[in-house]
């Protein structure tokens, strides 16, 4: 192993964790400075790159396949390294924050994989993500358990052939962790997530037959994909395990990414496990990159936005032969009902719906798809089990019946739906709701039957903005207006206050999220992350 570095980085503005020097150790801590000091600057350029690209889109007012890279397209050689045992049945993977109940339960929920989340499903407060590191250690470790406080109920792992395999996904390239500082600079999130991972379990996980296995997520091009693969290749050599250890699954949750998947899949191919399938994220990179390109690119209500939709058929169809062609999983989207278990007939429509969902993917040729709750695993499960049977995935079904052109991916003008005042008081009443739960360092919060996280505030607030901005009217005559928004917005905090109750509401965030969900949907300067100024007030 290398010799540690001179300067590791400092804790800052931070109160000691419980156990926190289990994961904090001296060599772990030198190997996230080492990380900071190599790849940093080249994250920063990216990070204007994405500032350069949004400009010329809000020129063009399109995108298209980059011609610089035909050749890579074009070469039908190409493949991405073959799948590990660990990765090669995805069928179903359930998605969830690290904390410690939540650990347990995603293991034992007999979901082939299981997200474990430091980012959109985890306000990245820093016993999030300390005490997260800290769970998945002792998950690998087989030295997890839990006692809820408030029931007594206990939970413990199942044997080691039941449980989900782990595949951890840090924070985006956008967010820094303030509370970890080298030479006054902060160290990205996603260095310090996937570092700390890395370190403490790489070796370990080989010996459990598996590997360190990462989700990327907020991708927005092919040179992103690069540097995360010169981060893997160092990491590698820096703990001395094989090159190829490391697998990645990329979210393509940018419209930018979907122009570039195949590029994607190259820059990572000795690294690459597959792509993802996502829809909120990806939705509001479409209003965010597109935002001021006129009525035609105007997105109705979220929830009229279904993945059968023209343009979104276009990007999953793209996407699944593209990873059959290259040799890799193509994993589907988040079934995000949470059941009631107090209403069966809202289940029982629901499940309904879930199950149509992934009989969909599972027929589109989708190797595996996402569930956010356990009780969905069964459903998704059937889905899956009945187009697979015994076979780990379907990736001989190479889709060469998919045609999609540029054009396609962009075709929002194709849906029929238009934005409703209904749809605005459901963004306003999401986002404060679900901001205020971030603001108390919860990211996966149950609203309104659905499992939501910070992807759904961004697609919430972008939307409001959008509609303002281009002057949208509703159908009951309404004209979206930023006074139109206040009105709403003070009206649901009253509701909420009303069904709360005074001392509830004075106990919770729920000022702040109102005041932080007007700023970023109101503001002229369009914020690229809600998360970014919501950082500043978390603690």
């Amino acid at each position: 192993m290398s010799a540690p570095a001179p300067s590791p980085p400092s804790i800052v503005d931070a109160e000691p964790l419980p156990r926190q020097d289990e994961v904090l150790t001296d060599a772990a801590l030198a190997f996230v400075a080492e990380l900071h000091r190599r790849f940093t600057p080249r994250r920063d350029e990216l990070l204007a790159r994405r500032t350069e690209r949004r400009a010329e889109i809000a020129r063009t007012r399109t995108l298209d396949f980059l011609p610089e890279t035909a050749a890579i397209r074009e070469d039908d050689t190409w493949r991405v390294a073959p799948a590990p045992a660990a990765l090669d049945d995805r069928r179903v993977e359930i998605t969830g924050p690290t904390d410690r109940k939540m650990t347990i339960n995603a293991l034992n929920s007999g979901a082939r994989v299981w997200l474990a989340d430091f980012e959109d499903a985890s306000a990245p407060t820093w016993q999030n993500v300390v005490l997260g590191q800290l769970n998945l250690i002792d998950a690998h470790t087989r030295s997890i358990d839990f006692t809820d406080p408030r029931t007594g109920k206990s939970y413990a792992l199942r044997p080691a052939d039941e449980l989900a395999t782990v595949v951890t996904r840090p924070r985006g390239w956008h967010l820094n962790e303030r509370h970890l500082q080298l030479d006054g600079i902060p160290v990205p999130g996603a260095l310090v997530d996937f570092g700390l991972y890395f370190f403490h379990n790489a070796q370990r996980l080989i010996g459990l037959g598996k590997g360190p296995y990462f989700y990327l997520p907020k991708t927005e091009s092919h040179l992103e994909a690069r540097l995360w693969n010169d981060i893997f290749v160092f990491a590698q050599d820096y703990v001395g395990i094989p090159q190829g250890t490391v697998r990645a699954t990329v979210l393509i949750e940018t419209i930018t990414a979907a122009y570039e998947m195949e590029e994607i899949l190259y820059e990572l191919r000795d690294h690459a496990s597959g792509l993802n399938a996502g829809r909120w994220d990806y939705l509001f990179s479409l209003v965010k990159n597109f935002r001021d390109a006129g009525a035609e690119f105007v997105l109705p209500d979220r929830n009229a936005v279904t993945m059968t939709a023209p343009f979104m058929r276009a990007y999953t169809e793209l996407l699944v032969r593209t990873c059959h062609k290259r040799g890799a999983h193509a994993i589907g989207g988040m079934a995000a009902f949470i059941p009631s278990r107090r209403d069966a007939e809202v289940d029982k429509v629901a499940f309904e719906k879930v199950k149509a969902d992934k009989d969909r993917e599972a027929r589109d040729g989708f190797d595996g798809s996402w569930v956010a709750h356990p009780d969905l695993v069964p459903i998704a499960m059937a889905s899956f089990d009945a187009v697979l049977g015994e076979r780990p995935n379907q990736k001989d079904r190479l889709r060469e019946d998919v045609s999609v052109t540029a054009g396609d991916l962009i075709a929002i003008a194709t849906l029929e739906a238009k934005p409703t005042y209904e749809g605005l008081r459901n963004a306003v009443a999401v986002g404060i709701r679900y901001i205020e739960a971030w603001l108390r360092g919860q990211g996966a919060v149950a609203i309104f039957d659905l499992m939501e996280d910070a992807a759904t505030a961004e697609i919430s607030r972008s939307q409001i903005w959008q509609w303002i901005n281009a002057d949208v009217v509703f159908e009951n005559g309404e004209h979206a207006t930023a006074d139109l928004a206040r009105k709403v917005a003070a009206e649901e905090l009253a509701t909420i206050r009303a069904g709360i109750g005074d001392e509830a509401f004075a106990a919770g965030q729920w000022q702040q999220a109102h005041d932080l969900l007007l700023q970023v949907a109101l503001d002229q300067d369009y914020a690229d992350f809600l998360t970014l100024p919501a950082y500043e007030r978390l603690r």
